[in-house]
């Protein structure tokens, strides 16, 4: 999977959070990818490869769309 997501996106994972969202905020790019859940605002950190065996789908900012 090519590297399709950024700073501020939104993102769908595959499983759900305890409070029962899977849409999360990536808050942090790097080696490791940190999102913060969209419901609760818990945060965690995960492993690039970890994320993207996790991720389902990349619905991007509003911001990005605006400029493109």
């Amino acid at each position: 999977m090519e590297n399709t997501f950024s700073l501020n996106d939104k993102v769908i994972m595959k499983k759900q959070h305890a409070c029962g969202t899977n849409l999360w905020v990536i808050t942090r790019v790097g080696v490791d990818i940190k999102l913060k859940c969209d419901n609760c605002g818990r945060e965690i950190m995960m492993d690039r490869l970890e994320f993207q065996k996790k991720l389902k789908k990349v619905l991007k900012d509003e911001e990005n769309k605006k400029e493109k």
